[in-house]
């Protein structure tokens, strides 16, 4: 399958900059306030960003920085990005859990990339019904997308220990219940048991 570059004229976001229209008129005039110059976007595709960081994200809570680089590659390669911010899920914080809220994800994601100028997405996820939910409304849009997975945390360390970030848990709360740790080692299992931003260093998954 051969794939041809498609002509500034054929992007999908030529629909909202390109027309000599009023309704164009409002989309460029509002890039403008933004800073843009016309010279950033005309005839380029717009790449869209749809990042899940969170300040309840521990997950993805690099993305807030690492964001700035998938935006500096997008222009280098000649796109113009565009930073949406989408729903986000962790099991850390939300309650009852985020299984619940994975399909609202995808057609969050979807209706974001339906509704605005957008020719092609960067996913940035990771948790593990973050990477389904952001995978299925991009399918479902149909536009090219790129996954950015956010990686594992560093396992974690108690008493010369690795720690797995689920399994250990487990493990030592049952450790406890039986008394064979103090409470005093279960706090040290709490500080040491997560040590970076990332998702579970275990291979396992929630139901996805």
């Amino acid at each position: 399958m051969t794939m041809t570059r498609k002509t500034p004229d054929q992007l999908r976001s030529a629909r909202w900059f390109a027309p000599d229209d009023l309704r164009a008129f409002g989309h460029r005039s509002r890039a403008m306030q933004q800073g843009y110059a016309p010279e950033e976007w005309k005839g380029r595709p717009v790449i869209a960003i749809l990042n899940t960081w969170s300040d309840a994200q521990p997950c993805h809570m690099h993305f807030k920085t690492r964001v700035e680089d998938v935006k500096r590659g997008i222009l280098m390669a000649g796109g113009f990005p565009m930073e949406l911010p989408a729903l986000s899920l962790s099991e850390s914080f939300l309650k009852p859990t985020t299984m619940l809220y994975r399909n609202m994800l995808a057609m969050d994601a979807e209706e974001l990339l339906r509704g605005h100028p957008v020719d092609g997405v960067v996913l940035m996820g990771g948790c593990d019904k973050t990477t389904p939910g952001l995978l299925l409304g991009a399918t479902s849009a149909g536009y090219p997308a790129i996954y950015l997975p956010a990686g594992p945390m560093l396992r974690g360390n108690w008493k010369g220990k690795t720690l797995g970030s689920g399994s250990d848990a487990w493990k030592y709360w049952d450790e406890r219940r039986a008394g064979k740790i103090s409470d005093a080692d279960w706090v040290d299992v709490e500080g040491g048991i997560a040590r970076s931003y990332g998702t579970c260093m275990t291979m396992g998954t929630a139901s996805t």
